[in-house]
């Protein structure tokens, strides 16, 4: 089997898109945002950003639950991964062929996507955690701007077929 990681910024619609696919592909979905919120590893923070030890953690955890199904059925991360640094741990450490989608659309458009979810983030936090995860590529980029849900899931499945 294969795992797919989808990243980029707040408010990109990582999470829709993943989940979409998880559905899709039936695959097991793994959201990093609930695994840094339950075992709380928002705390120690590095240049401003939850730190790159917090999340090798949260890829400890991951990597425990993938583990756990990835001879079965593929899995699908979800987070921004705004570290470099995570994401070669992931890749190291999980010896699955892999795909990696880097999500892409401007920051008004995050801010907009952001502004109308039950929890916003809001602007600032937006605006920060876009510089941060776009500042360097990764994997296959997908322009999530003026496409449709369905579009950007048809992208994803045409680069993994």
């Amino acid at each position: 089997m294969h795992y797919i990681i989808i990243r980029g910024p707040l408010g990109i619609g990582k999470s829709t898109i993943a989940k979409e696919l998880s559905r899709k592909l039936k695959a097991e979905y793994i959201a990093y945002d609930r695994i840094v919120d339950k075992h709380k590893l928002d705390k120690h923070l590095e240049e401003g950003y939850i730190s790159q030890k917090s999340f090798l953690k949260t890829n400890k955890i991951a990597i425990k639950k993938a583990k756990l199904v990835i001879n079965k059925k593929p899995v699908i991360f979800d987070g921004n991964f705004y570290w470099k640094s995570t994401i070669d741990d992931l890749v190291n450490k999980l010896k699955y062929p892999h795909y990696i989608f880097t999500l892409k659309a401007p920051v008004k458009v995050c801010i907009e996507r952001d502004s109308k979810r039950k929890k916003t983030y809001g602007r600032d936090a937006t605006k920060v955690v876009h510089k941060k995860s776009t500042s360097f590529n990764y994997g296959i980029p997908i322009n999530t701007n003026n496409k449709t849900k369905k579009e950007v899931i048809e992208k994803i499945l045409e680069k993994i077929k």
